[in-house]
């Protein structure tokens, strides 16, 4: 693991200091060449925000950061609890008041660019994008806005795959969703999935070839009401609706796929890494994961699309220490501390040498995140897409009961998605 000179921290924090919005602290920049003043080490308190089931391994980190870099600054470094799924909202409450160092979903990059809440990373970039699998790779993508780098990759298996009890369910089964809905049927047991909200409605409308993507102003496109092309959204809708209908399946939250997977109603779901260890746990060897199903759209089998998702370090440009933040942005994400996270929490690497470990790769549910990663697309879409999809998802989840007509039920939603 490399340790970065003090001087050229002190070089770089001259320039973070000169940016509109940094803190006024000693390590915004003095401007001063004087050697003395170089290698004496300053106090710097800085403070970090990572989620709560994190809390144990960033301690861990951050106390192995302060004993490496004991020659650099004397260290003050407080952690706090911050859910990665609401940091943005947390943070822009009040970017002055946040936390130097902080952990998000990288869903939330642009909002924070744009809010001047992401400091652009300047320390060793190169190194760091190198190390993340270059600058064309997804979790550097993430990180980017603009062709800037603004945060840190740090995992790259914040999307779903479809894990399963193979008790049940063989290697073939669980390539079509049709087939797995059977078998769960017959046994008088479930397959599970969120379908009413667009996280996971997208995989439908993507899977089928019908567009949303977040333009440069913030609005949407979305074709989710397409009347041509080899699937109509008409098609998706009903596609959707007739899934719910089917006794093998089951659209449940989060809570209610943990609850059903530890009672035995769920035998295969499909979800994120948050949810795997549960299944793990109540499963034993039976557990196993893999790319999403097909599913039958207009007679066809399509396969399910995704969301990627990679979660992120950012630094706080307000900070009185920015530069010293960016150091420590940058170790808690390094290689070291990315298998670190594998084995103390099961989080994939972004890393491409610790994702590419034997250990890594053995991982179901990792595994299955890369299979996956050919038919998923990072997630880019503007705030008016969850509120109409989410709408959209909980009349077809409901089999569409009071017989609304889907394509109305369409255009209407994506009037909503695609609102200035």
């Amino acid at each position: 693991m490399r340790k970065k000179l003090l001087a050229t921290l002190l070089a770089t924090t001259m320039v973070v200091g000169g940016l509109t919005g940094c803190g006024s602290g000693s390590d915004s920049g003095s401007g001063s060449d004087s050697t003395s003043e170089a290698k004496e080490k300053e106090d710097v308190t800085l403070t970090v925000w990572g989620a709560e089931e994190d809390q144990e391994v960033l301690s861990t980190m951050i106390e192995n950061f302060k004993t490496e870099y004991a020659d650099m600054a004397n260290w003050t470094i407080e952690l706090g609890a911050e859910s990665e799924s609401k940091a943005k909202d947390d943070v822009l409450n009040d970017v002055e008041a946040a936390a130097d160092v902080y952990a998000f979903a990288d869903d939330q990059l642009d909002a924070l660019v744009e809010a001047g809440a992401l400091q652009e990373v300047t320390l060793d970039t190169d190194t760091i994008i190198e190390e993340n699998g270059g600058s064309d790779s997804g979790s550097v993508q993430a990180a980017s806005y603009d062709g800037k780098l603004y945060a840190y990759p740090m995992t790259a298996d914040n999307g779903y795959f479809m894990f399963y009890n193979s008790e049940y369910f063989t290697e073939d089964d669980v390539q079509s969703l049709d087939t797995m809905m059977s078998v769960a049927a017959e046994a008088g047991k479930t397959v599970a999935m969120t379908l009413n909200e667009g996280y996971y409605l997208y995989s439908f409308f993507q899977g089928a070839g019908l567009e949303l993507y977040k333009n440069d102003d913030g609005t949407n496109t979305c074709t989710w009401n397409a009347t041509d092309g080899t699937y109509t959204g008409t098609d998706v809708a009903q596609a959707v609706v007739d899934i719910a209908k089917n006794s093998g399946f089951k659209s449940m939250a989060d809570a209610e796929i943990v609850s059903g997977i530890e009672n035995g109603e769920v035998i295969a779901a499909v979800s994120g890494t948050w949810n795997a260890e549960t299944a793990e746990l109540a499963w034993g060897d039976n557990y196993a994961a893999t790319k999403l199903p097909t599913f039958t759209c207009a007679g066809d089998q399509v396969q399910m699309s995704s969301f990627a998702g990679y979660k992120l370090i950012g630094v706080n440009p307000y900070s009185d220490y920015a530069g010293y933040a960016m150091t420590l942005a940058q170790y808690l994400t390094n290689y070291d501390n990315q298998v670190l996270r594998f084995q103390e929490r099961g989080l994939g690497p972004s890393n491409v040498e610790a994702a590419s470990s034997d250990d890594v790769q053995s991982n179901p549910a990792i595994a299955a995140l890369a299979e996956q990663a050919q038919y998923a697309t990072t997630q880019r879409v503007g705030d008016n897409f969850w509120d109409p999809s989410a709408t959209l998802g909980k009349i077809l989840a409901n089999g569409n009961k009071k017989n609304q007509d889907l394509q109305e039920m369409l255009d209407t939603a994506v009037e909503g998605i695609v609102a200035k």
